[in-house]
């Protein structure tokens, strides 16, 4: 969503292992070094290991850019496989017919040495390369060695290069692994980039993506390494969430906080809470089993990924705050097989308006359900917008059982035969999505919804005065007396508190949490705060149906 914001070319984090964006740092250049002195062997096996998202599937396809034309590549991506199934994808990679009367493992090493010994007659060599190589079995890489077998009188016919993670290491330091170890001619472990070298790194995929000097400020490159520890994956993530925040907030560059908020979304993503929370949440959107709202469900869902927080009292919502809407009659929102057949058909963007204009016809369909008017001429960011008229954006990342849980139409991007765009998502049922695409109303099948949609969204809500993040309600202010006021019309409790935040009133935050299906941490972020607006009967338009407070 910011790439036309910074005026970029491209979008210069993604984690693709595109070539152009390879940053060659002194362990890179190694690494590639000893792939180009491996493959110039006689045959033999190639090793380059190193941790998750340090740059080895980028390293190989640039390998890939300069070998000469007289090699032919077979590039094996998952080798969770039997040795059968190796070979035969082996066979397939290098375009070898296969009889379908004749399978098995000497049939397919038949078949590949026939075609090694025509190609080398024709002047042509063959590698073989396999990424996640950690996930070989033993008996595969057996085969792989009996494969380095294969030759003429005077040369070695297949050169195998095997790309994983440290794992792979101690798999060839096994006893019964010497045979395949003494088989490898070159090794090379990648290591995570230094400190210098992340500045660097920043600097030229911004630089490849066209962007102007000083989007990400060099002061901001210590905190960077260390949340990032130097991995270029991680690197990657975290700066992608960072300019995602300066844009939604209207900066040209991005600041301190917006980067510490960015470290925190990427390490809340990768806990393994949270892992088993997306888990939920695509059960939810297959089945349509119930509501992430529904207090029972909620409760269910939050023991079963995260152990119940002891000594917290229920919270029983006064009279004049309606209960959560139970889940609609099983005949409500479905649909027909052949209806949904046609909804599945609705994610076409329309092919007389450009599609450049997504992001901003989402967003003004967005500013309708809650009367902001729309400012046609003006440059000024969706967000910035908002905040003039008392709202502001959140954004965050998710499945549909976010969506339920916040229960607020957003601004979501979709990608559909590999092209992207921005809609507005402003209803769910158990199998259909409402969407607004070019200001243009579809239904959706949810499944087609899930298959297409990247897990971001946006939305706005009414913020309390003074609300910054969870810092701000731990001082007197507007803010806290906001929360406690609103806590009162949700569990009846008086609340005559006063001064900072205090223990009581954090219990209370986490009996409410833990009901409304939330992470029962006691501290009031935007997602607590924006269900705390709507349990309060402060909430905007619902997402979900009708249902009130």
């Amino acid at each position: 969503m910011y790439k036309d914001y910074f005026r970029l070319s491209e979008m210069p984090f993604s984690i693709a292992p595109d070539p152009r964006f390879l940053f060659m740092s002194d362990r890179h250049r190694e690494a590639l070094a000893h792939l180009l002195y491996g493959i110039q062997g006689e045959g033999g096996i190639v090793l380059l290991t190193g941790e998750v998202g340090t740059g080895k599937t980028t390293i190989c396809r640039s390998m890939l850019e300069q070998l000469p034309d007289n090699i032919d590549v077979a590039f094996i991506l998952n080798p969770l496989m039997s040795a059968e199934e190796l070979l035969e994808t082996v066979c397939e990679e290098y375009h070898i017919p296969l009889a379908t009367e004749r399978r098995g493992i000497k049939a397919f090493v038949d078949a590949i040495h026939a075609r090694l010994l025509a190609a080398n007659a024709h002047g042509r060599r063959a590698i073989l390369i396999i990424d996640e190589a950690q996930n070989l079995s033993p008996l595969v890489l057996e085969q792989l060695r009996l494969l380095t077998n294969l030759e003429t009188n005077t040369r070695k016919l297949l050169q195998i290069i095997l790309i994983g993670q440290p794992e792979l290491q101690d798999l060839l330091a096994q006893p019964a692994m010497r045979q395949v170890a003494q088989r490898v001619i070159a090794r090379y472990h990648l290591c995570q980039l230094r400190q210098y070298e992340v500045k660097a790194y920043v600097t030229h995929r911004l630089r490849v993506s066209g962007a102007a000097q000083g989007i990400f400020p060099e002061r901001l490159i210590k905190q960077l390494y260390r949340a990032s520890g130097g991995v270029p994956r991680l690197i990657n993530l975290i700066c992608d969430r960072a300019l995602l925040g300066a844009y939604v907030q209207g900066q040209q560059e991005v600041s301190a906080p917006t980067l510490r908020q960015a470290i925190s979304e990427v390490a809340a993503a990768r806990r393994p809470q949270r892992r088993r929370w997306a888990i939920a949440a695509t059960l939810l959107a297959l089945f349509g089993l119930a509501w992430a709202s529904a207090p029972v469900l909620s409760k269910a869902l939050t023991a079963w990924w995260q152990p119940p927080t002891p000594m917290l009292a229920p919270v029983a919502p006064p009279a004049t705050v309606p209960p959560p809407a139970q889940p609609p009659p099983a005949a409500t929102g479905q649909l027909a097989a052949a209806e949904l057949k046609a909804a599945a058909m609705n994610l076409d963007w329309p092919s007389d308006v450009p599609r450049s204009d997504s992001e901003k016809l989402a967003f003004l369909s967005l500013f309708k359900l809650y009367g902001i008017a729309p400012d046609a001429g003006s440059k000024v960011p969706p967000c910035r917008r908002a905040e003039e008229y008392g709202q502001r954006c959140y954004v965050g990342r998710g499945g549909i059982a976010d969506l339920l849980l916040l229960d607020q139409p957003v601004v979501i991007r979709l990608a559909v035969d590999g092209r992207e765009y921005s809609a507005t998502l402003t209803g769910l049922d158990r199998q259909t999505a409402t969407l607004y695409i070019a200001g243009e109303e579809r239904q959706v099948a949810l499944n087609d919804l899930a298959n297409a949609w990247s897990g971001n969204f946006i939305l706005i809500w009414k913020a309390p005065p003074g609300f910054r993040d969870q810092a701000a309600l731990s001082q007197p202010g507007p803010a806290l007396n906001w929360l406690r006021q609103a806590m009162s019309r949700i569990d009846g409790t008086p609340d005559a508190g006063k001064g900072a935040f205090d223990a009581a009133l954090a219990r209370r935050i986490r009996a409410f949490q833990l009901a409304e299906g939330i992470q029962p941490d006691g501290f009031v972020g935007p997602r607590t705060a924006i269900r705390i607006n709507a349990r309060s009967g402060q909430g905007g338009p619902r997402l979900a149906g009708d249902r009130k407070g």
